[in-house]
């Protein structure tokens, strides 16, 4: 039984690599992919409680041990990213100015996928308001130029894909690619001159699935705080 529960084990753990980089590489649908990290949770704990059961009836330990560590590693990876994302709303777009939300351009034709471009409106926005009460517009005490030379600055070291980039309008759009799924998500900033200073408003979108897992939010958090943390002078 040992040897069984080794095999589901390894099983599993192929199963959990494989659901997330075949989707990245375009051999399936994101839906095939989600259901092959489900079987591999379900054959990890298969995987475990065989090799226990097996290690109680007969004393011997050694595979048994191995079986279980397999299994419960496996099972770690979805049961992590699960309790990470406790208490984040089913939604996808999160923006900094849920009344006037910045608007995708040249994001529009790339997103073929389910999600359109589109704001959810009032309902999204009080999912969010409730979720993330942090997210809101950074003011910078800078101008439009120089707060648009910080934000161009920190997509490029977040290693986004640049899509659009206008200085004078004071827009600015790209594309970040999540490291499992290779979910590709839209960003816009918007930035507008204030008394004082500038203000940075951020939306970030991802192109398929209802839910995000809190994804979109920590996108716009990342963002800011690089954005905020940059040495800049004070406007004069």
């Amino acid at each position: 039984m040992n040897r069984t529960g080794l095999l589901l084990g390894a099983v599993a753990a192929l199963l959990l690599a494989a659901g997330p980089l075949g989707t990245r590489a375009g051999l399936w649908p994101f839906t095939v992919g989600f259901l092959l990290l489900g079987l591999s949770l379900v054959l990890g704990l298969a995987a475990a409680s065989v090799c226990l059961a097996a290690g109680t009836r007969t004393g011997q330990w050694g595979l048994a041990l191995a079986g279980i560590g397999v299994g419960l590693a496996v099972v770690s990876v979805p049961t992590f990213a699960i309790l990470s994302a406790r208490g984040a709303p089913g939604i996808h777009d999160v923006t900094t100015d849920t009344e006037d939300p910045p608007a995708f351009a040249a994001a529009v034709p790339l997103r073929a996928g389910v999600n359109t471009a589109d704001y959810g409106g009032a309902e999204v926005a009080a999912q969010q308001r409730r979720a993330y009460p942090d997210i809101e517009p950074l003011v910078l005490p800078v101008d439009p130029a120089a707060a648009f030379a910080r934000v161009l600055a920190a997509v490029r070291e977040l290693g986004w894909e640049l899509v659009a980039s206008d200085p004078t309008a004071g827009r600015l759009e790209a594309v970040d690619t999540t490291f499992w799924f290779g979910f590709k998500d839209d960003v816009v900033v918007r930035l507008r001159p204030v008394p004082g200073g500038t203000r940075v408003d951020v939306r970030s979108s991802s192109r398929v699935g209802v839910g995000d897992l809190g994804t979109n939010a920590t996108r716009v958090r990342e963002l800011l705080a690089r954005v905020r943390e940059a040495p800049v002078a004070a406007v004069e």
